[in-house]
């Protein structure tokens, strides 16, 4: 069998994975996982609008409104008018926010360590360069995501039915 068919299941797989190993690592440490994501994103990415940081984080819109606020009220954020578009805010992050990114930071090499474990250090730079091979692939196929996701969502109404529907799954169990 062709152990490749199971590469998206993988690499899927692993995420989760990685993503339960960081919280695990967090252990006290009082942030989410979406606020980690926010400051990171923002610290690769000052300047993001606020839609943006929620394509890179993969955060729904209005749930990383209510992160924002939080991170903002705790001084972390500031939004700021973008000066190209008067309806849009651009976020920065504040000097308050270092020490916050720098224990991420610290978490992430906990976490990212105990699941390389038993892997050479030539074996992990060959494996992060291969990582950054197929993701060379597929930013080339589908790079442009994003603008084609936000042209199909602004260009297309939303429909609403007088009556709600079921979803597959429901109708699934009722047979």
């Amino acid at each position: 069998m062709d152990n490749s068919r199971h590469f998206g299941f993988l690499l899927k797989d692993i995420s989760r994975l990685t993503t339960l190993n960081f919280a695990r690592e967090a252990g006290e440490f009082k942030l989410t996982m979406a606020q980690c994501k926010v400051l990171i994103h923002l610290e690769r990415h000052e300047g993001a609008s606020q839609a943006r940081l929620a394509y890179l984080t993969d955060t729904d819109p209005m749930a990383l409104v209510r992160i924002l606020d939080r991170m903002e009220k705790d001084g972390w954020i500031e939004r700021r008018p973008d000066p190209s578009d008067r309806r849009a805010r651009q976020l920065y992050l504040t000097k308050a926010a270092s020490p916050v990114i720098d224990e991420v930071w610290r978490i992430a090499d906990r976490a990212r360590a105990a699941s390389l474990a038993g892997l050479s250090a030539a074996d992990r730079a060959q494996l992060v360069t291969l990582l950054g091979r197929v993701h060379q692939n597929l930013y080339a196929l589908v790079g442009n995501a994003e603008a084609v996701t936000d042209k199909r969502q602004s260009a297309a109404p939303v429909k609403k039915s007088a009556t709600p529907r079921k979803s597959s799954v429901s109708k699934k169990k009722a047979s």
